[in-house]
């Protein structure tokens, strides 16, 4: 029988399905004495790295229910995000009513990304995410055109700090001080000095809470059948195309909120490329928690981004200690971030061979048996 199949494999094929997870844990107790960071440090980098970056990995989680993979086109939501927020820096607003006022502003425009990019995979079914990546990088050169030439000539900005000497353009780097951690501190706590961004986690419970719910919903029910297999589906009278766009959309704008939440929390915007990793690094965070491109859960995500970012913490630390050059560690984790996203695809494709196969023998085998059973 098939590895994955057999009950006497049990061990063989949970270190199959966990490979990546382990790995990183197997890193982290090595690179963690190595760092020599204390444990009050790494709790604290951890707790603002989950308020960073949940929302953002949360996001993946609807297109692996519909069937379509890693939604590598969650940039356009974190751009459609970003165009908010130099419209709220524009005007002044300020604290959390920026933070609000951002997210209607850039919500129209993330739905209009979205259903340009669900209709775009439904001509590309089977190859989401290789499309949804190059999407990205073409919605970029728009954005980049928006940002750059557009804004301050056509469409009226008027705040000289944000504006380039020219006179038009969006400067490079944009200082958020209207709301620089507006929501992570709007719940004030502190415990032993690691202040927590309480506000954040209740909108990140919030949205864990409406997965949850959404799974059990008819369209998230419908997600799922599409996801298992489209003619299937199709024929249950369940509306694929447009099934497959709604998850996309949803995608896109919570991405467009988790970008917010991200640049909120730093408090500076890096205009033409904060949103570029964004894609490649929530998506390598929620492998690394052992989700595969078919299946997906908030445990992946959480277990995901801690094992992740815990990598990027400690890395250039374990590096100068193991070569004496920091910029080591950060060459590793910049190819680690890649080369889980190839372990991972690998993986899923070999798992896939493997139940091809399974099928075809056990096809075989039934056949010779009811041949057997006719003579």
């Amino acid at each position: 029988m098939s590895i994955l199949k057999s009950k006497d494999n049990k061990i063989a094929r949970f270190f199959i399905n966990n490979a990546v997870p382990i790995l990183f844990i197997l890193f982290a107790v090595f690179a963690i004495p190595m760092a020599d960071l204390s444990i009050e440090y790494l709790v604290a980098e951890m707790i603002t790295r989950l308020a960073r970056y949940s929302f953002l990995v949360l996001a993946l989680l609807i297109p692996v229910i519909a069937g379509m993979g890693m939604n590598f086109g969650i940039v356009l939501g974190a751009m459609a995000g970003q165009v908010g927020l130099i419209f709220v820096m524009d005007w002044g607003v300020m604290g959390v009513p920026a933070f609000f006022l951002a997210i209607i502003i850039s919500m129209p425009l993330a739905v209009f990304l979205g259903w340009m990019a669900g209709i775009a995979l439904n001509h590309a079914k089977g190859r989401e995410m290789v499309t949804s990546y190059i999407l990205g990088f073409f919605i970029n050169g728009v954005y980049q055109l928006l940002v750059l030439y557009s804004m301050g000539s056509i469409i009226p900005i008027n705040n000289s700090k944000i504006v380039l000497p020219r006179g038009y353009g969006i400067r490079n780097a944009i200082d958020l001080v209207n709301l620089r951690k507006s929501v992570d501190r709007l719940i004030p706590l502190e415990i032993n000095g690691i202040e927590i961004p309480v506000m954040t986690f209740i909108l990140v419970a919030i949205l864990c809470v409406f997965i949850v719910w959404f799974r059990k919903t008819k369209l998230g029910q419908d997600m799922r059948a599409v996801g298992q297999n489209m003619e299937v589906a199709r024929n249950a009278g369940i509306p694929v195309e447009r099934t497959r766009i709604l998850a996309i959309v949803i995608s896109t704008v919570l991405a467009c909120i988790g970008q917010i939440i991200f640049l909120q929390n730093i408090g500076t915007m890096n205009t033409y490329n904060s949103h570029e990793q964004i894609g490649m690094f929530s998506i390598a965070a929620l492998l690394v928690g052992g989700a595969s491109v078919a299946k997906a859960s908030i445990k992946n995500a959480f277990v995901g981004i801690i094992l992740f970012h815990i990598m990027f913490v400690v890395a250039p630390r374990a590096g100068k200690t193991l070569m004496g050059e920091a910029q080591i560690g950060e060459y590793f984790r910049v190819f680690v971030s890649y080369a889980i996203i190839a372990i991972a695809l690998a993986l899923h494709a070999w798992r896939k061979n493997k139940e091809a196969e399974f099928a075809r023998r056990s096809l075989r085998v039934d056949t010779e048996e009811a041949a057997g059973t006719s003579e």
